[in-house]
């Protein structure tokens, strides 16, 4: 039988509206509590969002509210560790927003923290439920294009002043890097396509000259090789400072054929030569919030919250495993040599 989750949210910007509707149309989610350092009105935030909303001016109150579930983190990059470190030794189970940290040390922290405390937890890795996704896994897992030896997933994304982020986007408190601040999701995508541990990574960092990007305090491209465990190689580029419409690439060569975004050729299917078979997928080619599939996730998390099991593909440890390889390449595109991992 399913149970209801009351979740309070901490943090309430551009990401924490679309988690809110997403979190309140599942069958289990009922955002009841919202903690933010601006002042709120309960009654015009319950309005909006259509359940009566709590507001908290401190983390700590929000917190120690008995009736809250789950905690859901929207809230600054910066943040995160401290803000999931203390969530989940109030008990709470925890809905992390991406970066989950700008650090490996403090990423750690956190699965220490989660591991001391049973806690049960989503990263916002939410491109795994989009059906371009879920579709491409299940082509791989049929066999329909083979081993594949090379892959490359790439995230073309110019974040100036017209996108909600860049404010603080722009600051290496916050922003971190260009595959931090959003490059993560085409680097996740990539793992999750080529079933095999990374080996060793090589990146090179980049930057535009146009005059709105110069306020980064961080290099806004770079592009990361990476050796696979199997002999399979791969390619990811985080570019946002590209002036171009948002552009997630995607494109896997294997033994008995290829994908390339949501278009497929294989052989196993007696395809005719230089024809693709489109496929009847939702592309990841928004970088809006509210195009993305956090519903789906969000259901998927209280349905394993239910069965009082882990969360399936975003869980904080298998999220965990694509920080690690993000952290090398940031450590090899700082250093100028390969990173092992």
């Amino acid at each position: 039988m399913s149970s209801k989750y009351n979740v309070g949210v901490i943090g309430y910007g551009w990401a924490a509206t679309a988690h809110i509707e997403a979190l309140n149309n599942t069958s289990q989610g009922n955002v009841t509590a919202v903690y933010s350092s601006r002042d709120l009105d309960p009654a015009e935030l319950s309005a909006t969002h259509g359940s009566e909303i709590k507001v908290y001016n401190r983390v700590e109150d929000l917190l120690a509210d008995e009736s809250i579930d789950v905690i859901d983190i929207t809230s600054y990059p910066a943040q995160h560790k401290d803000q999931a470190v203390a969530a989940a030794k109030a008990g709470k189970q925890i809905i992390l927003e991406k970066p989950i940290t700008l650090n490996l040390e403090d990423a750690e922290e956190i699965k220490a923290a989660f591991d001391a405390n049973n806690t049960k937890s989503c990263v916002c890795f939410e491109l795994r439920f989009i059906s371009q996704f879920t579709t491409i896994k299940s082509i791989i897992e049929e066999g329909l294009i083979g081993d594949i030896h090379y892959g490359e997933i790439d995230y073309y994304h110019g974040i100036g002043p017209w996108y909600g982020q860049y404010r603080w986007n722009t600051t290496k408190e916050n922003g971190g890097s260009s595959l931090l601040s959003a490059g993560c999701h085409a680097l996740d995508a990539l793992l999750l396509c080529m079933g095999s541990e990374v080996e060793e990574v090589m990146a090179y960092n980049a930057q535009s000259t146009h005059e709105i990007f110069t306020s980064y305090e961080y290099p806004t491209t770079t592009t990361t090789i990476l050796k696979f465990r199997n002999g399979a190689v791969g390619k990811c580029a985080s570019v946002i400072d590209c002036l171009m419409p948002y552009y997630f690439h995607t494109q896997l060569c294997g033994s008995e054929g290829s994908i390339l975004d949501d278009k497929l050729y294989s052989s196993k299917l007696h395809l005719r030569d230089k024809a693709w078979t489109k496929l009847p997928v939702a592309l990841a080619d928004s970088g809006d919030v509210a195009d993305h599939p956090y519903q789906d996730q969000f259901q998927a998390f209280f349905d394993s919250l239910d069965k009082d099991q882990s969360m399936p593909l975003t869980s904080y440890e298998d999220a965990l495993q694509t920080f690690r390889v993000l952290f090398a390449a940031d450590e090899s595109a700082a250093s100028g040599k390969p990173v092992k991992l």
